[in-house]
């Protein structure tokens, strides 16, 4: 029980982490054009809130698993990612601990947000955009209305081949993992506010009572 929660919280920080690792980095000087145009744009936010809907599929293109919800984001490291019903999920962090909960298993599982969580957060949420420049190629295109960014990373102990991050006129619009065996991550988003005032309790999570707790 507590590998398949893992395996879950992995899966739901990745797109968190890096968004919120990536705009924590922007304080660094920019590598490239591309980089500098990528911080510009997520530093417009200090906090975010909105809608999302989250596809995968496999290599071949099959849908794996398809959901909703909402999410709470701010500045560094606190977010609140609640995935709808009939797969509901709670994801909450308060920048050092992070909780899942799953009400079907009454389980909450708690890490500490660290580096040991997975390696692409451990980059990206290391607030230097050197370090990102260093260890990924990025770039991006512009038509319109859309920006368009891409990151590949240059090591080979990533979770993931690429990630693409697309904007529509200035905000955060969706996102596409691509893992190391071809399995797609697609999240896009809807209603999105930026720097909206989030009471500070949307990023504690009170454990219900007579739920199994798991530390890890």
């Amino acid at each position: 029980m507590a590998k398949h929660s893992w395996l879950l919280l992995r899966a739901l920080l990745v797109p968190v982490l890096v968004w919120m690792g990536l705009v924590h980095a922007q304080a660094a000087a920019p590598a490239n054009t591309s980089v500098q145009k990528l911080s510009e744009l997520l530093s417009r936010a200090q906090t975010l809130s909105g809608r999302f809907s989250q596809l995968s599929l496999d290599s071949s293109g099959t849908r794996l698993q398809e959901s909703k919800g909402e999410m709470s984001l701010k500045r560094p490291g606190q977010f609140y990612w609640h995935t709808d019903q009939p797969m509901e999920q709670v994801l909450v962090s308060n920048g050092e601990k992070v909780w899942l909960y799953d009400p079907d298993l009454e389980q909450v599982t708690i890490r500490k947000l660290d580096k040991r969580l997975t390696h692409t957060p451990a980059l990206l949420l290391s607030g230097s955009l050197a370090n990102i420049s260093e260890n990924f190629d990025v770039s991006h295109r512009e038509t319109g209305e859309i920006a368009d960014f891409t990151l590949k990373p240059k090591g080979k102990d990533s979770m993931f081949d690429s990630l693409r991050l697309s904007f529509r006129n200035g905000v955060i619009n969706d996102m596409q993992l691509v893992d190391n065996v071809g399995q797609r991550t697609n999240i896009q988003f809807s209603e999105i506010k930026l720097n909206p005032n989030l009471p500070a309790n949307r990023f504690v999570f009170e454990i219900p009572k007579g739920v199994d707790v798991i530390s890890e």
